[in-house]
């Protein structure tokens, strides 16, 4: 339970709003191993502008492996490690042959699984997850292959 509560309010505090900021909104980025870095910047470049009706906007600090849209309603790392409470039997959703895994106590967190890098995506409740979601999917499946 504490692993739970602490990825939450770490995901939480990932999406606070900068004061002063000019809108960038602050969002702590991944340290993606060297294998997929190359990849995750790809991915982050082929993001589209506006995502569900939110436009994208900078975040704080700047990183190639974060993309955020509105005022942090939606944000995106990519490179970030295996979700520790996902279990090798866990059913997920696909969406446009994208899986994502979603702990059903955080259900504004989704990280996308069997791909080259594991995709992290919070979205506020003022957004369908689904549409975000397979908003998503031809961006990473253009950048980041499945895996086995």
């Amino acid at each position: 339970m504490p692993y739970r509560f602490a990825r939450w309010a770490g995901c939480a505090c990932a999406l606070l709003t900068l004061a002063g900021c000019g809108g960038a909104v602050r969002v702590d980025p991944p340290v993606p191993e060297p294998s997929v870095a190359a990849a995750c910047g790809t991915l982050v470049e082929r993001l589209p502008a506006t995502l569900d009706g939110a436009e994208r906007v900078e975040s704080v600090p700047a990183s190639p492996y974060v993309a955020v849209w509105g005022s942090g309603e939606i944000a995106l790392r990519c490179g970030v490690p295996r979700p520790a409470n996902m279990a090798p039997t866990d059913r997920v959703p696909v969406f446009d042959d994208v899986a994502w895994f979603s702990a059903p106590s955080l259900p504004t967190l989704f990280t996308s699984v069997g791909r080259q890098a594991y995709v992290e995506v919070t979205i506020s409740r003022t957004h369908a997850p689904e549409a975000v979601l397979i908003a998503l999917a031809a961006p990473i499946k253009a950048a980041l292959p499945q895996t086995g």
